[in-house]
């Protein structure tokens, strides 16, 4: 299964998500994630610590690609058309997070259009949502789901011990933090609508 994913805005917590994707499909079969962003945020966050999993470059992908069953694509921030289209068809799913807020939003929007004539499966996650009774997330959801476009169900919420993950090296399951485990949950719901839409 190969998963990809893309923004049109930086901070959207894009290198984060393919961080956690490729931690949790790396515990059902050998995962690779490719980091394709110029930042390489990847691969210093793997380089700061241990990771379950591999990480290489676009570059070292194809010599890596064949040894694995999973593979996490994070790709560089605001793509092209051509880009896109490569980076759109070349995968059996497109993941594009956003924060709720309306600059985000609005780029999500654009790359949906972008992606319109291509032929790909795509859906759109959630990032970055801030607590109740913050409404943001919820106004941000329905505004998705009244365009009819496909949305996760689960959400990442806004916290910091995602922070503290990136800095450690490590996935956010790893850190010793309170908040830890509800921060992994979020990205194990993700992987398992991944999983039951897939047929895995």
């Amino acid at each position: 299964m190969i998963i990809t994913v893309a923004s049109f805005k930086g901070g959207v917590g894009k290198s984060t998500t393919a961080f956690h994707l490729a931690t949790y499909f790396q515990k059902s079969a050998p995962t690779l994630l490719v980091d394709g962003d110029a930042n390489r945020s990847a691969l210093d966050w793997g380089a700061r610590g241990e990771v379950p999993f591999k990480v290489v470059d676009e570059k070292q992908a194809v010599k890596f690609a064949r040894k694995y069953e999973h593979i996490i694509i994070d790709t560089p921030a605001r793509p092209d058309e051509d880009e896109l289209k490569t980076i759109a068809e070349g995968c059996d799913l497109l993941v594009l997070p956003t924060s709720p807020d309306a600059l985000a939003l609005g780029a999500t929007l654009k790359m949906v259009d972008a992606l319109h004539d291509l032929d790909t499966s795509y859906r759109i996650l959630l990032t970055i949502v801030p607590p109740k009774p913050n409404k943001a997330g919820i106004e941000a959801r329905n505004a998705i789901k009244n365009a009819e476009l496909p949305i996760f169900e689960a959400s990442i919420r806004r916290l910091a011990v995602f922070q503290k993950a990136a800095l450690e090296g490590v996935p956010v399951s790893a850190v010793k933090d309170s908040y830890s485990a509800i921060a992994w949950q979020c990205y194990a719901d993700v992987a398992k609508e991944i999983v039951n839409d897939q047929g895995e």
